[in-house]
Order: structure tokens, then C-alpha cells, then sequence
């Protein structure tokens, strides 16, 4: 098959080639020798189709990170699972201005087949609502645009007829070490640090409920409190029962920001952990990370769908719609153009099924264990416990001696077989190990926890 001189099928066997050449998961290019082979002079003709593709292919390897290799534990992104890939290839093919309807009819539907499998695997309200965004962040800034609105509402302000002018103050309860995301949705959302009320968190990074009570005691106004499920270093979950506790007796708002750890819910043994999260009135959760979906994939769930579509609808004279059309997916986005995400979440859930996500899920909770089980004895560095997820966070025994952390890491990183990173975090340097590439299993974990055993005694006798 091949269109404007582009042969889709050379495409896909660079695709297999790709995938299976065990290239090293480090990039090799520096920005220098990146933009050399990329920022060129604009052409004034036009260029062979078949003959760009070769030169973007040629440009751009040096520069690209391998995070779809098992050996990636640098960050929580996920490795695009094949079938996904495929999806969203037939995504682009397709073509589909995922806006309204009628512009996208199979788009439509299948965000509504979409949204109830995620609410029934994820264990949420049925009567919720879901959007196909970007990532967290816009899924944080969804359900938080939704909190905005309603907090306002019940305090007797239109938000939409008068914005946030002469609006009560909201103010925003989050734990001192929440993700960035949630702070940055919330600046986009017209919110600045003056209503942002920073409440102290414990050595995990986890909200103190207790703290939080006393702060939401001290505002007569309307609230939203932000939570976290599955830490972005620790991997750790907050009380939702004491948090959704709080919300009802305060009136306020709660989101979670579930990125990875919202998926804990499909494991029964892990109940435990996210026991009255479905109590809470949002949740942001990203597809790229456990589901394996190719970027761009995030959902947004907010329980009540009359404020989602209040907080996102658009109209227009031209949005064409009809008695018997099926779901308006621009009531739930904030985008208008945009592509159809429903078409890959869609293949690689029935790819997968209930059982594949969660044994996926499964296997990365095991293999964290392992490799802190593994790591338990190396002499002058520990590891952060409990692991509770993916998540495993190595630091040295002397804050003194943090640099021996950024050392370790450039050692693991020498052979370009492993890819780890270092993060500062709670004013201490650590290492990072995110399990999260789908094919990363137990094997590779002993083999990791081999390398750094054997590093760690290096750096030990220097």
C-alpha cells in the first residue's frame, strides 16, 4: 500500500526492526549532532515522500530514548505495547477529527465502550463520566476545572456567567510534596499560591490527615482537596477513607491524582490500599503508563457528569447534532480538533482483558518486591520501605554522602543496558527505579539488582 510515494509497508518493517534491534536505550546523539541533522535550511521544493522518511529515520535515532526497552526504569512511562501501536497507526490512517459526533461517529462510540470498561476495572461509579485527554496533567486540569465550577456553585457563585471576578476564594488542599502536575493544572485554572494550602507530608510524601483537618477547619470557603494514589517517587497512597471523611464534613471537593497508582484497584490483594478512594468526586489516571497505550492517552473520571459537561461543554452553530447521535465527546474535552484516542485504548483493553492488565500490574508490584528483597543487605545504602507498588527508592545511609548516589547511577548507566536516574527528593539525592516497561519482569529485576549490588561494593571501596 503506499500513498504520495510512501510505502506504509517499508514503514512497518522499519517498525520490526526498530523494536527488535537491541540498540542501546540511551540516546547517543547530543543536542549538537541532533540539530545538525535537523535543523536544516527550509527547502523550497518539494522533497521525495519515500526520501524525507529516510532522512527523519537517520536524524532522529541518535536521539531517541528506548523507554519502550524492558531494561527502562528511569521514569513511569510505559512501552507502548505493539497491538496499541497498531491502533494508533490506524489512527492516524484513519484520519478522525475526534470533535463531535458526527464527525467521528466510531470515535464516539467507542469512548463509550472505553469509559465502562474503565469504571468497571477500575472499580468507580458507574454514573461517572469520562474524558480521553492528553496525559495527568490535563486529566488533573479536567476534573479540577470541574471542581471549580461546583465548589463555586454550591457557594452561590455562576462561575460561568462571571468567571472567577468578585468569586468567593477557593482554596486548594494539597500535600507538600504533590506532583507538579496538579500544581501547574491548577495555575492554568486561574489559581494562584494564595489559594494553594500546602500541608505537610510525612516521609513518603503522603498528605497528614490530621494537618489537613486542621487547615480545612481554618477556611470558611469553598474547597477542593487534592490527593495523591501511588506516590510519584514512593509509590505510597493516602487515607482516602479519612480524606472522603473530610471532604463530606467540609464540603469540598476531592480529586485523585491516580496516574499510575489508580490501576492498584484491579488487584484484589492490594484492596487495602486504595480502601474509600472511590468515594472521591474525581480522579486523573494516565493509559501511557500501566494500560501500555502509545502518548498521547490520559482519562479523566469525575462522578458528577452534569458538572464535567458544565466545567467543558463548547456549542456552536455549526456542531451539527441529531436526537439519535451517540456521545458528544467535546462536552468532555478540552479540545476541539483533535485525534481519535478512543481506537488504541480500545484494542489493547480487549487485547488484554481484565486478567493481562491485571497481571501486568501484578508483575511489576512483584518485581519492585523483589528487588528491594534483593537490595535489603547492600552495606551504606537503603532502600525506602514499604515498597507498596512499582516504585523503589534507593538513598545512601549518610546524607553526607548523597554523591555516591549520582555515582551509582552513572555506573548502572555505563553499558547503556540499564537506564536508571537520580531525583531530588525530601532534600536528599536518590535513585529512582520505576518499573513500569511492560516486558520488565523478575529476570531482568535480579539481573538489575545484581549490577547494583556489585556496584554499590566498588563505590564502597573507593
Amino acid at each position: 500500500m503506499s500513498a504520495d510515494g510512501i510505502s506504509f509497508s517499508s514503514i512497518a518493517d522499519y517498525a520490526e526492526r526498530y523494536r527488535s534491534n537491541g540498540a542501546s536505550i540511551h540516546a547517543t546523539g547530543t543536542a549538537e549532532t541532533l540539530r545538525k541533522s535537523l535543523c536544516l535550511e527550509l527547502n523550497d521544493k518539494p522533497l521525495d515522500g519515500t526520501e524525507v522518511i529516510r532522512q527523519l529515520t537517520e536524524a532522529v535515532e541518535p536521539g531517541l530514548v528506548r523507554n519502550t526497552d524492558p531494561g527502562f526504569f528511569g521514569w513511569v512511562m510505559g512501552a507502548s505495547d505493539p497491538v496499541g501501536v497498531a491502533a494508533d497507526w490506524l489512527t492516524s490512517i484513519w484520519g478522525q477529527n475526534s470533535a463531535i459526533y458526527q464527525t467521528a461517529p466510531a470515535s464516539a462510540i467507542a469512548e463509550e465502550a472505553v469509559s465502562a470498561w474503565l469504571l468497571d476495572l477500575l472499580r468507580l461509579p458507574k454514573e461517572s463520566s469520562v474524558a480521553f485527554v492528553t496525559g495527568a496533567t490535563m486529566a488533573g486540569f479536567v476534573g479540577l476545572a470541574a471542581a471549580r465550577s461546583e465548589v463555586l456553585r454550591r457557594s452561590g457563585h455562576d462561575f460561568d456567567a462571571q468567571g472567577l471576578q468578585g468569586a468567593p476564594t477557593v482554596k486548594i488542599f494539597v500535600s507538600d510534596d504533590t506532583h507538579v502536575s496538579n500544581l501547574a493544572a491548577l495555575r492554568y485554572l486561574g489559581f494562584g499560591q494564595s489559594n494553594i494550602v500546602s500541608v505537610p507530608s510525612d516521609n513518603r510524601g503522603l498528605i497528614k490527615t490530621a494537618d489537613l483537618s486542621a487547615a480545612l477547619s481554618a477556611h470558611d470557603g469553598p474547597r477542593i482537596i487534592i490527593s495523591q494514589a501511588g506516590h510519584i517517587n514512593s509509590g505510597g497512597f493516602e487515607d482516602y477513607v479519612a480524606l472522603s471523611d473530610l471532604s463530606k464534613q467540609y464540603d469540598a471537593w476531592l480529586h485523585v491524582d491516580g496516574a499510575f497508582g489508580l490501576w492498584a484497584r484491579i488487584l484484589p490483594e492490594k484492596e487495602h490500599l486504595t480502601k474509600g478512594l472511590e468515594c472521591a468526586d474525581s480522579w486523573s489516571v494516565d493509559g501511557h503508563k500501566w494500560l501500555q497505550l502509545p502518548y498521547d492517552s490520559g482519562f479523566a473520571i469525575v462522578r458528577d457528569e452534569a458538572a464535567h459537561i458544565r466545567a467543558m461543554t463548547k456549542e456552536a452553530g455549526y456542531f451539527n447534532r441529531n436526537p439519535d447521535d451517540g456521545r458528544n465527546p467535546t462536552q468532555f474535552n478540552p479540545e476541539l480538533s483533535r485525534r481519535a484516542r478512543s481506537f488504541a485504548a480500545w484494542a489493547l483493553i480487549r487485547h488484554h482483558g481484565r486478567e493481562g492488565i491485571a497481571n501486568i500490574v501484578r508483575n511489576h508490584c512483584a518485581a519492585a518486591a523483589r528487588l528491594a528483597t534483593e537490595l535489603q543487605d547492600v552495606s551504606s545504602f537503603s532502600v525506602l520501605d514499604p515498597v507498596d507498588l512499582n516504585q523503589v527508592i534507593l538513598m545512601s545511609d549518610h546524607p553526607h554522602r548523597d554523591h555516591t548516589i549520582s555515582e551509582l547511577a552513572t555506573l548502572i548507566n555505563s553499558d547503556q543496558r540499564f537506564f536508571v536516574r537520580t531525583a531530588q527528593w525530601k532534600s536528599r539525592t536518590v535513585l529512582r527505579i520505576s518499573i513500569i516497561s511492560q516486558h520488565a519482569d523478575e529476570n531482568l529485576i535480579v539481573r538489575l539488582a545484581e549490577r547494583i549490588k556489585r556496584e554499590c561494593k566498588q563505590l564502597e571501596s573507593c
